[in-house]
């Protein structure tokens, strides 16, 4: 069978998030570096091609304002990481000249940024993410394209999914990369964290559900749809499981929330003739409701939603009384130290090292409200000049379900957790924004194959 242009191009895409998916959702210094190197160079295969320089012009005409915004934040980002003369630093930001006199440092040079080869990988992420964005409005643009992108992340979670189950039912052994340190007792898979990993099996969850949506519009089901169907449901049934014995509240608790709107939708504000998918989303809550009170416990039903008591609970280990909520009064208390420049994408490790009263070698390398150290990383400036980016796309969000599940987990990881900071899933975010709102229109002049 001969792949047609948009298909190569997806399926290289889809290649390169394979790499996030098995690699901790690229969330490692090294990682940044070889995705930059693989999407770059997809974003110069799909140049070469003239229908998707017509899409990219097409998108720099309707976004020129958001870009130029997008490259000021950019160079600031340089700027935070550039070795600045002592004299100029003590005014841009006079706490990390402080910091530099106790210690009483030869150095005549020093950057913004507290850790400035974090700050360089962050930024290199950054820019990324602006190809990841213009790689999107180039390939993917119409109805078929969306559904293939959801396809893919529905079978991907399936895999992932089952795959972590098989692991945390053994016990979570390390195996080569797979260095299973604090979650023993919680399937993770290729990820690191918990809640990082069900908030990506989110969403593999929705996109599962959307296909399934999408077979109910169809007048002609062949056998190959049919398949394809039976298949879906499967995927929906073990990343549900998967999410659920991740155990995170966060991650349980939004499945809620998902689960909710897609009943409300289905039942009361689009109610419409399909009965197979209302089953399904039965079927979830029921599985839910059996793994949990069955297997685990029926404590463990109502507990695993009881968001805000993880949120101040400690973090990883609770011999050293360390729990979320200090580490977000910490952050906020020293936001005033750095309020115009900020201390520099991946810096809050270093800040937490320095202040942090702590006489143990246990460290926290995020401040575990994505908010606040955000705020706090970048400064006011940098701060605002993100917000300038995003604000016309924001303007324009469609009003949906699938929009208010997606903002919503934006909300509570923003405000509750550091998921936001691992790389796969601010391109998730970013993909599923531009496929609910941004497809472009295709030009007149291009020829669209499938």
């Amino acid at each position: 069978m001969q792949l047609s242009k948009n298909k190569k191009y997806q399926f290289l895409f889809f290649l390169i998030l394979s790499i996030y998916f098995i690699f901790n959702g690229g969330n490692s210094n090294l990682l940044i570096q070889f995705n930059f190197i693989f999407v770059s160079l997809l974003f110069l295969l799909c140049l070469r091609d003239k229908n998707y320089q017509l899409h990219l012009k097409n998108f720099y005409i309707k976004n020129k304002l958001s870009l130029i915004f997008f490259l000021f934040f950019l160079f600031y980002l340089v700027l935070q990481i550039l070795p600045l003369p002592l004299n100029i630093l003590k005014i841009l930001s006079p706490e990390k000249f402080n910091i530099l006199s106790s210690l009483k440092s030869d150095a005549y040079f020093s950057s913004i940024s507290l850790s400035p080869s974090n700050s360089l990988f962050k930024t290199l992420n950054f820019f990324t993410l602006l190809l990841v964005i213009l790689i999107m409005n180039m390939i993917f643009y119409t109805e078929k394209h969306r559904k293939r992108f959801y396809i893919f992340l529905s079978i991907s979670g399936f895999y992932l999914s089952f795959v972590a189950v098989i692991l945390y039912l053994n016990g979570n052994p390390d195996i080569l990369f797979l260095k299973k340190l604090y979650y023993k007792d919680s399937s993770t898979g290729f990820f690191v964290n918990r809640t990082v990993f069900s908030v990506f099996l989110l969403f593999c969850l929705i996109s599962s559900l959307e296909v399934l949506k999408s077979f109910n519009k169809l007048k002609n089901t062949n056998s190959n749809n049919f398949f394809l169907k039976i298949y879906i449901r499967l995927f929906v049934v073990f990343i549900t499981i998967g999410i659920i014995t991740t155990f995170s509240r966060i991650g349980n608790f939004l499945l809620l929330f998902t689960i909710l709107t897609y009943l409300l939708n289905e039942f009361i504000f689009r109610p419409q003739n399909n009965k197979s998918f209302k089953i399904i989303l039965i079927l979830i809550v029921l599985i839910d409701i059996f793994i949990i009170g069955y297997y685990f416990g029926s404590e463990k039903i109502v507990d695993r939603f009881n968001l805000l008591n993880e949120e101040f609970s400690n973090v990883e280990n609770s011999e050293y009384n360390l729990s979320r909520i200090s580490l977000i009064k910490f952050s906020i208390f020293y936001l005033k130290d750095y309020l115009i420049f900020g201390y520099g994408l991946g810096g809050f490790e270093n800040l937490f090292k320095i202040y942090y009263l702590n006489d143990t070698n246990f460290f926290a390398d995020h401040a575990h409200s994505d908010i606040i150290e955000y705020m706090g990383s970048l400064g006011l400036i940098g701060f605002l000049l993100l917000i300038s980016c995003l604000v016309k796309f924001f303007l324009k969000i469609k009003i949906n379900y699938i929009n208010l599940n997606l903002f919503s987990y934006l909300l509570i990881i923003l405000i509750f957790d550091f998921s936001l900071q691992i790389p796969i899933i601010q391109i998730l975010f970013i993909i599923f924004f531009i496929l609910e709102n941004k497809i472009s229109t295709v030009p007149h002049k291009s020829v669209d194959r499938y």
